[in-house]
């Protein structure tokens, strides 16, 4: 054999031993389970193609939690993960499902709404497959997703994305973006069919508040923010000062931009009664001037360059050398939300939904976030729920 031969099987033997490790690593990466435990204050578990059949046996279908009081008022709907980058948010939405209790009215919960793409990350980028979160009886393991839906489910992408009904022109990758394929159709792409069947279950179980969490980078300038349209905004406003007023942390309101299509904030409260807000934690992560996209970056926040930035004026959040850590975030989407959940039951008292047994901003701080995370291991079986 000569020289030749075996350089070049020898190359072979490398290329196929990197791409079989990192074809393992794609696989499970797709197919962990990142366990959600069902609280006491959960009643019932459904799949969202129950509000669009054609999701059925599709990568994009999720679980629907409903907790549901013994008093009657009002339906809030929580939808986590709409961006599977934003991880905060499933964060938030797990502290709901794993300890909240419902006297008065319903609080509906869709943790993972972009269930396809939680499932692929952006390699490219330098993101991590996993975070982990400490908590009393140990770590635990979470994906880290992507923006949009992964090919694998929603292919092939369009050249150009025309919004449906508007028909706005869109950039081919928001096809696969669930914050813009509102209010969406049951024959449409992929994603359309989830924002469909989420109009569908807020028309249908006569959702009163449909809170959208994200996060955003903190250069740019919609961010630590409740975005509301105009029949929100009311609320929004009564929430903001409420927040920095008793709890001392600021948010700002902006207005849902009206010729802007495809967005939660926007369709939900034109195509349905309910009155839609979307909340955005600055996430320092996704700014594209930073250090290695790493865990430590997602979990605390904290980074030299964007301190530099600061220091210029660049930013549109504060910032220092304690960055935005992820209690923060998350204690910060859960004050928000109860403070919604409040200032509804307020305006309107038949359609009130009181939550308890649920941190604020300063409970999560001290506690941090794991500390509201049960052991899946010691659980009853019967109430976890593999995603």
């Amino acid at each position: 054999m000569t020289r030749t031969a075996i350089y070049k099987m020898s190359l072979a033997a490398i290329f196929g031993l990197v791409s079989g490790i990192a074809g393992y690593q794609f696989y499970e990466h797709r197919h962990y389970q990142a366990p959600i435990i069902a609280g006491p204050g959960v009643t019932r578990v459904v799949k969202l193609h129950e509000y669009c059949p054609s999701l059925k046996g599709t990568p994009a279908d999720t679980d629907v939690f409903f907790l549901e009081g013994a008093g009657d008022g009002g339906t809030v709907l929580l939808v986590a993960n709409t961006h599977s980058n934003e991880p905060a948010a499933r964060l938030t939405a797990e502290i709901f499902l794993e300890n909240c209790t419902i006297q008065k009215g319903r609080l509906i919960v869709i943790p993972q709404f972009n269930n396809s793409g939680s499932r692929n990350t952006k390699p490219g980028d330098g993101y991590p497959l996993y975070f982990e979160i400490p908590t009393a009886w140990g770590k635990k393991k979470f994906r880290m997703g992507n923006r949009n839906a992964s090919p694998l489910d929603s292919w092939p992408d369009p050249d150009v994305y025309i919004h449906y009904p508007d028909r706005s022109l869109l950039s081919y990758l928001d096809v696969r973006n669930t914050n813009r394929t509102w209010p969406g159709r049951p024959d449409g792409p992929l994603m359309e069919r989830v924002c469909f069947a989420a109009m569908e279950l807020i028309r249908n179980e006569q959702v009163d508040v449909a809170i959208d969490i994200h996060g955003a980078e903190t250069m740019f300038p919609v961010t630590n923010c409740i975005v509301a349209p105009e029949k929100s905004s009311r609320i929004a406003t009564m929430v903001q000062l409420m927040t920095q007023a008793m709890e001392g942390f600021t948010v700002n309101v902006y207005p849902s931009p009206q010729n802007f299509r495809g967005l939660s904030h926007r369709e939900i409260g034109d195509y349905s009664n309910a009155m839609p807000f979307l909340l955005e934690a600055p996430i320092p992560f996704l700014d594209q001037p930073t250090g290695p996209k790493t865990e430590e970056l997602l979990l605390t926040g904290r980074d030299p360059l964007l301190l530099s930035l600061a220091r210029q004026g660049k930013l549109f959040v504060p910032y220092d050398e304690y960055g935005w850590p992820m209690k923060n975030r998350v204690g910060q989407h859960c004050s928000v939300i109860l403070e919604i959940m409040n200032q509804l039951s307020q305006a309107s008292p038949e359609r009130a939904v009181v939550a308890e047994n649920v941190p604020r901003y300063k409970d999560v701080l001290e506690h941090d976030v794991g500390y509201y995370y049960h052991n899946p291991a010691t659980a009853d079986p019967a109430r976890v729920y593999p995603n």
